[in-house]
């Protein structure tokens, strides 16, 4: 068997997307990469080997691995539309500190997820409160005693100081703002 080095953020997705307690990385990463025998392949990974490194090339062309030259084309299947409930890594948020651990760890769990609609969160307010905002400074100013916390690897800052009931209440309707039903954002509230 040979190893191979990954940087942090794929090995936070890899064990994202576990399964089952025990799964190895292997079993995880044939599932993701359809690698189980299936017709079908999103994309194929051409590996050379050599004494010194192993070269990886991944190419949206299924490979005939026999000879290494492009396959006919095969009909591709329909992308799934990204959930956080394939992001979110149980155990993870369990390990977390606190509600206020939790509540950051999903929080960031929906921002890998939907980067580029993020910034619904800035639509989420109190009456009289800003629940999120792009710089610790604006949240600061919005108010008194905000303790405001950056959710991780994001440029958005969220409020901390308010109860766990209106922490869920947040996360139910950041949830519905990024597109999920109403069954999904009570579920992904429950996490906290």
């Amino acid at each position: 068997m040979k190893k191979i080095d990954i940087d942090d953020e794929l090995y936070q997705y890899i064990a994202s997307n576990t399964q089952s307690i025990g799964e190895s990385a292997s079993t995880i990463l044939r599932r993701l990469l359809n690698l189980n025998g299936d017709i079908e392949q999103p994309a194929t990974a051409i590996v050379e080997q050599s004494p010194e490194s192993i070269d990886v090339t991944v190419t949206d062309e299924p490979v005939d691995s026999k000879t290494e030259k492009p396959a006919e084309p095969v009909t591709k299947k329909k992308q799934k539309t990204v959930s956080v409930f394939n992001v979110l890594n149980k155990e993870e948020l369990a390990m977390q500190k606190g509600v206020v651990g939790r509540f950051l760890f999903i929080l960031s769990a929906l921002h890998r997820t939907h980067k580029e609609d993020f910034s619904a969160v800035l639509d989420v307010q109190g009456r009289d409160r800003v629940y999120f905002a792009t710089s610790k400074e604006a949240l600061v100013n919005s108010g008194s005693s905000m303790n405001p916390k950056n959710i991780t690897d994001s440029e958005y800052w969220v409020m901390t100081n308010s109860n766990t009931t209106r922490k869920k209440m947040m996360l139910h309707e950041v949830a519905l703002g990024l597109g999920y039903n109403a069954e999904q954002a009570e579920q992904i509230r429950d996490y906290l």
